[in-house]
């Protein structure tokens, strides 16, 4: 097998849907233990059913204490063979709540009882035994949802044999379920009874909401009684803006006045509920390297209103601007300070843009801030994660190789997390997650890491290093390649590029379906712009673009770090490709082939059409004469002929479409045969640590400079693998507007006179600016939308 073909994507077979159990087999086996049962549900039918064993420990009371320190530090010990969970201790507490859950996997259970033992946890000598309750697994009852949770019950404590009622008892709920359960995310798995301690929270499944990101413009229009430091100076004066870490100025008034005038917008990206401050200082440039600052203004940003159209009614306002360091103490009351200068500005939070955190190639959300400009969805995305297999060890643990594998997948605004599978090289997931489709020509991104927070020995401390959560891999999937309500199961490829080259690091098992809510919504947005309008009626540049995206992927990844438990930096600057614009000699290679890939098929023709005159086939030669006397006779023929031979190449193509899902690829990527010293320079640091000055500015400048020149050469050869598409079927829906579009035009225009429809396409296009949109035109929107290769690209 060759080194591409072991990087194909393979189709799978696992047997999804959810079974539960109908009742015992006999033998004392309980049914959900061997499997024996046909009832299906209509809920989690992406993923393979997993059953657990739920114990919801609740709380206990009149718990017994101790006849030397008359008090108790009760804990709850859950025991099924030879595992065991237990919950925080309290102390000296009669009555404690837990309010915890433990999950026994299927494959773990090793007896048919279950145990709950009460305990007084003894800091000295060995904890003592207050009680205990004992439950048959053929006894406990089948939750199955939507069916509301089992309500726990008071159960009396018993005696070491089992004999008799001791005083205590305890609330608990012991039922059989699978991952559809709601306490699935926050329980104990017996499958991690290893992890102890902080690891606990850092190993559990959970779904996040990217904050809500706002563009904050703010147009500085003048000041006035700017007074400088020095008296008789002519001032060079300057605005500098500050909104958290971002930090913009204007450019130095050119005129020389204590009033000067400025009239520039500055753009910052802050987040809901908007807990910075915009600070601004009106500084004078005393030399190239000091500043003096001349006033100063803080402003909360709910001062602010919102903006949620283009037209222009935020009304300005004067703000007064404190004279900066004057305030000084007088015995112990400070002076009140008048104001000194005052500023005019045009502040408002934007909120009919779109504030982009990722790659616009790879872009997951196209809708505007503001929630009232949403448009319904259009519809359901469902992505089963099953498993993966054959992964390669991350890191050393007990002197052996191990992999601590969890899954994140990104779409829109909401994240999600699986659980994490501790030391296992196949791990089995099997979580379900569900997503709204507002545009389908969006793209979903998942990938694998190596949890490395998993107990004390991983935390940071004494100094040294900050573990890091290694990347294993990830998949991306454009959902317009994908066809409404087909069932999608293939394994992918992990592939990873590392200094030493490409690498695979294992396969990741996935279950995908597409369903449609709306199909006339859906055909409309193939005409519709890709961002909201303000996109193109106010447009930003590219440098502040890219300027603002790398703010948004800033403030993302610090509100994720922040949640229990957190989605890291690392995982959050992989899942939204922070380095996909820096410059990479393999990347403009690849790019630069698709386009020569592009550019062949017109080559092969001028070639063709040069073999035509030299009459290297006279039969050939002869029919395209006969061709050319038809066509100067029928004028009309031309285009009819054109749009019929696309709608029939259309109609041939869809034989031989796309089956599966786009996937990385190496080959595409140029990462199978690239030279070390090229991955050398990819994987080096920006700014270079490479030595010498001289090189470290040159190297620096070439790569900036390189880096633009990379991306316009890929959007050369997206656009070109777009119009590809056309009639390529990856996308089914546009294919087929466009071969029936195709079929459309050629009816028309065999029946309308050719010169009427090269007069209305010639004065259609000298048309009157009045008569033009500033909006994309709708074959444009369309075109816009059609999938490229780039999903592919490593």
């Amino acid at each position: 097998m060759s080194h591409h073909q072991h990087n194909e994507l393979k189709g799978t077979n696992p047997l999804l849907g959810e079974r539960w159990p109908s009742g015992a087999t006999g033998r004392g086996i309980p049914g959900w233990l061997s499997g024996s049962s046909d009832k299906l549900t209509s809920t989690y039918d992406l993923v393979e059913q997993m059953y657990y064993l739920y114990v919801r420990v609740v709380k206990a009371k009149d718990l017994p204490t101790n006849p030397i320190t008359m008090s108790c530090d009760p804990y709850i010990e859950v025991k099924l063979g030879n595992y065991k969970g237990t919950t925080r201790h309290f102390d000296k507490r009669a009555n404690p709540e837990w309010n915890q859950v433990f999950a026994f996997s299927k494959e773990r259970i090793q007896s048919s009882l279950l145990e709950v033992f009460v305990k007084d946890k003894d800091m000295i000598g060995r904890d003592d035994y207050m009680g205990k309750v004992v439950f048959d697994l053929n006894e406990v009852p089948t939750r199955v949802p939507p069916d509301s949770p089992l309500a726990p019950q008071w159960y009396r404590l018993e005696d070491r044999r089992g004999e008799g009622k001791v005083r205590g008892e305890v609330m608990l709920a012991v039922w059989i379920g699978t991952q559809a359960d709601e306490a699935f995310p926050e329980a104990w798995h017996s499958d991690a009874a290893s992890v102890h301690g902080e690891g606990v929270f850092n190993i559990r499944s959970k779904v996040y909401v990217s904050p809500k990101l706002w563009y904050l413009r703010v147009n500085v229009i003048e000041a006035q009684d700017v007074q400088p430091n020095v008296r008789g100076r002519s001032p060079e004066v300057f605005v500098k803006a500050q909104v958290g870490n971002q930090v913009l100025k204007t450019k130095i008034c050119q005129t020389t006045t204590l009033n000067p005038l400025w009239n520039e917008d500055l753009i910052f990206v802050v987040a809901e509920s908007f807990e910075e401050r915009l600070v601004l200082t009106v500084e004078d440039r005393v030399s190239p390297r000091k500043d003096d600052v001349l006033g100063r203004a803080s402003l909360p940003l709910t001062l602010f209103e919102k903006r949620l159209d283009h037209h222009p009614m935020v009304h300005s306002r004067w703000f007064d601007m404190e004279k900066f360091g004057i305030g000084i103490m007088e015995g112990e009351t400070r002076r009140e300070l008048r104001f000194s200068s005052r500023i005019h500005l045009r502040v408002c939070l934007e909120g009919a843009y779109h504030v982009m955190d990722e790659s616009t190639m790879y872009i997951s959300d196209q809708r505007p801030t503001a929630r009232q400009l949403w448009k319904p969805p259009v519809g359901i995305l469902e992505v089963g994660i099953l498993g993966a297999k054959e992964l390669l060890p991350m890191k050393m643990r007990d002197g052996r190789g191990t992999t601590d594998a969890y899954c994140v997948a990104k779409y829109g605004q909401k994240w999600v997390r699986t659980r994490t599978m501790v030391s296992t090289f196949s791990p089995n997931w099997n979580e379900q997650y569900t997503w709204e489709v507002f545009d389908p020509c969006t793209v979903i991104t998942i990938g694998v890491f190596d949890n490395c927070h998993l107990g004390a020995s991983d935390r940071h401390g004494g100094g040294g290093p900050v573990p890091r959560d290694s990347r294993i891999g990830k998949v991306r999937i454009r959902l317009s390649t994908l066809e409404t309500d087909r069932l999608y199961r293939h394994t992918y490829p992990l592939i990873v590029l590392q200094p030493s080259g490409v690498k695979k690091m294992g396969e990741l098992q996935l279950a995908l379906r597409f369903t449609c809510l709306s199909l006339a919504n859906m055909v409309y947005l193939y005409g519709h712009p890709l961002l909201p309008k303000m996109h193109y009626l106010h447009p930003f540049t590219v440098n502040q673009l890219d300027s603002l995206r790398y703010q948004a992927m800033n403030i993302v990844a610090a509100r994720l770090g922040r949640a229990e438990p957190p989605l890291r930096k690392e995982v959050v600057e992989y899942m939204l490709d922070v380095e996909s614009h820096m410059w990479s000699m393999r990347r403009s290679k690849a790019n630069f082939f698709r386009i020569m890939a592009l550019l062949s098929g017109l080559i092969n023709m001028f070639k063709w059409f040069g073999e035509v005159r030299h009459w290297k086939n006279p039969i050939t030669t002869v029919l395209v004469h006969v061709l050319l006397l038809i066509l100067v006779w029928y004028p009309e023929l031309i285009l009819p002929t054109v749009f019929l031979y696309m709608f029939m190449i259309g109609l041939w193509n869809y034989r031989i479409r796309p089956r599966y899902p786009p996937h990385m690829d190496t080959r595409l990527s140029w990462a199978e045969a690239v030279h070390p010293d090229e991955l050398d320079e990819e994987f080096d640091t920006f700014p270079t640590s490479k030595p010498h000055d001289v090189i470290h500015m040159r190297y620096d400048r070439l790569r900036s400079v390189a880096g633009r020149i990379q991306t316009v050469v890929g959007d050369m050869a997206t656009q070109g693998e777009r119009l590809q598409s056309l009639l390529s079927w990856r996308d089914p829906r546009a294919t087929c507007l466009f071969v029936l579009f195709c079929l459309c035009a050629a009816v028309v225009l065999y029946i309308a006179p050719f010169r009427l429809v090269v007069l209305v396409a010639g004065l259609y296009m000298l048309r009157h600016p009045r008569f033009r949109s500033k909006l994309p035109s709708v074959p444009s929107n369309f075109f816009r939308r059609l999938p490229s290769r780039a999903d592919s690209m490593l």
